[in-house]
């Protein structure tokens, strides 16, 4: 993983709201975009180009990064860029979005 723009304070607050709050969503997007039977899924890192999180299905568990639409920078962008990874995720798995 690249170097993050990002204080580990920074990134700690983050994984500790995406874990702590959005367990289900954290889910969602790995089994989008990592694997259809994943049965957990932790966010543990990030940086300027994606996100990555530790997913457990029934064949183990393994480390998937998974890219943002685009580089961030700015702490707010990490925030899009997880509203985005979640619209899309349930786009591709067919869920109704909850509103933002």
């Amino acid at each position: 993983m690249s170097p993050s723009p990002f204080s580990q304070e920074i990134v700690d607050a983050v994984l500790r709201h995406m874990n702590g709050d959005h367990s289900d969503d954290n889910l969602l997007i790995a089994r989008a975009f990592v694997s259809p039977d994943a049965e957990t899924a932790t966010m543990t890192g990030l940086n300027r180009n994606g996100g990555t999180w530790l997913v457990t299905s029934p064949g183990g568990a393994s480390e998937a990064m998974i890219p943002w639409s685009a580089p961030v920078t700015e702490r707010a962008d990490i925030r899009r860029e997880v509203v985005v990874l979640y619209d899309a995720a349930c786009e591709r798995l067919g869920v109704t979005p909850r509103p933002h």
